[in-house]
């Protein structure tokens, strides 16, 4: 079936002049194509009484109407539509009402059931659940009673308790086999240093070292590792900032380990003479929460420091360190640790203005005498 267009000329024996067709039949078109068939027939009506079917507009009209027919479901005035155009003159509109009406009286096929499938209503659906649920229920076999509890003496589980006990110790020992040395550096007045040093003993690194790496590494630390040596090393930071991130590494470190401590107390008091600097520094971490283990050792490390510089170190003392003027200082678990120390930093920035300042004090000081003795400003050649 072909679908007609306005303004189309007929295919009869002998073409004429082509005529317009009437506004109705473009908007009949108008209405097929949106599917508004009702609208389409409305319009076409008319156009039908007006227009015979012998003609090619009324064979147009009434192939638009079998189409508008067919999309409402009423394929019998569909046909007969096709059949009024038997004695019409374009010979194209004619054979394509024969074929459509072919197609319309075709007897229909039966599909085998298997073919499609077929959804229950939702009323029958309910109502065999309904039934099934019911049937279900009624054939449920009755829960067997559980069996009595046990009687008689119960025994301790002796098992469980040791190796309990075995998996405490053993972790005890791992934990403490650790060596944690913080070293503090003052490479120029103002600026420090710090780097911490964490070996295990057992050779291979610990979970709490690869988790403080994690915490602390990354931007100004640099993080190595050397089987169970790992090292945190921070850039040279003003003072101030430097004993801020020393003091988040202890919080941290001890968090990691599972022991609460007080906040650390770090303090660092500067004096610029403008030659050199007075430092003078207080340090104070309370390890009274942590007990003593085998392999624990916690110690700090300063340099350059002299040994005369330290005014109080307790409970243990301050030590020599492997180098000329470096100071080694173990910590005492379950102790409150305090260390405080005084010294003085030269300058070099200073002593090299204040060299300067007093070479220009003396060449001022030569001409003047020069002067003096009668021997006048100097001159060049002649």
């Amino acid at each position: 079936m072909s679908d007609l267009r306005p303004n189309e000329s007929p295919a009869d024996g002998q073409r004429g002049p082509i005529q317009p067709d009437p506004p109705e039949l473009a908007l009949a078109h108008r209405a097929l194509e949106s599917g508004d068939y009702g609208a389409c027939l409305r319009g076409l009506a008319p156009l039908a009484d007006a227009h015979g079917a012998s003609t090619a507009l009324g064979g147009r009209i009434r192939l638009l109407m079998a189409t508008a027919l067919m999309g409402q479901g009423d394929s019998a005035g569909a046909a007969a539509c096709c059949r009024s155009l038997r004695g019409c003159k374009d010979l194209t509109l004619r054979q394509q009402a024969r074929d459509l009406e072919e197609v319309l009286e075709a007897p229909a096929l039966q599909r085998p059931r298997n073919w499609s499938v077929q959804m229950p209503s939702l009323g029958e659906l309910e109502l065999v659940e309904g039934r099934s649920a019911m049937g279900s229920w009624r054939r449920r076999p009755r829960p067997e009673p559980p069996p009595p509890p046990p009687v008689g003496a119960t025994k301790t589980p002796w098992g469980f308790a040791l190796v309990a006990v075995a998996l405490l110790l053993l972790t005890t020992l791992l934990a403490g086999c650790v060596q944690v040395e913080t070293s503090l550096t003052f490479p120029a007045p103002g600026r420090l240093q710090i780097t911490q040093t964490s070996t295990s003993r057992t050779g291979q690194a610990l979970p709490w070292q690869r988790d403080l790496a994690a915490a602390l590494g990354g931007g100004s630390v640099v993080v190595e590792r050397d089987h169970g040596r790992q090292s945190l090393r921070n850039r040279p930071l003003p003072a101030g900032q430097a004993l801020t991130w020393l003091g988040q590494s202890l919080e941290r470190g001890a968090a990691l380990a599972g022991v609460s401590l007080p906040k650390p107390e770090l303090d660092l008091r500067e004096r610029n003479w403008l030659i050199g600097v007075q430092q003078q520094l207080e340090l104070a971490i309370d390890l009274r929460a942590v007990d003593s283990l085998p392999g624990l050792d916690l110690s700090f490390q300063f340099a350059p420091l002299d040994p005369q510089a330290v005014e109080r170190a307790t409970p243990r003392p301050v030590q020599q360190g492997p180098g000329a003027k470096e100071l080694h200082w173990p910590l005492e678990p379950g102790a409150l640790n305090r260390l405080t120390w005084r010294t003085w930093r030269w300058s070099r920035l200073g002593l090299g203005a204040l060299a300067v300042v007093l070479l220009l004090a003396l060449a001022l000081l030569l001409q003047r005498l020069r002067l003096r003795a009668g021997f006048g400003f100097p001159q060049l050649p002649a």
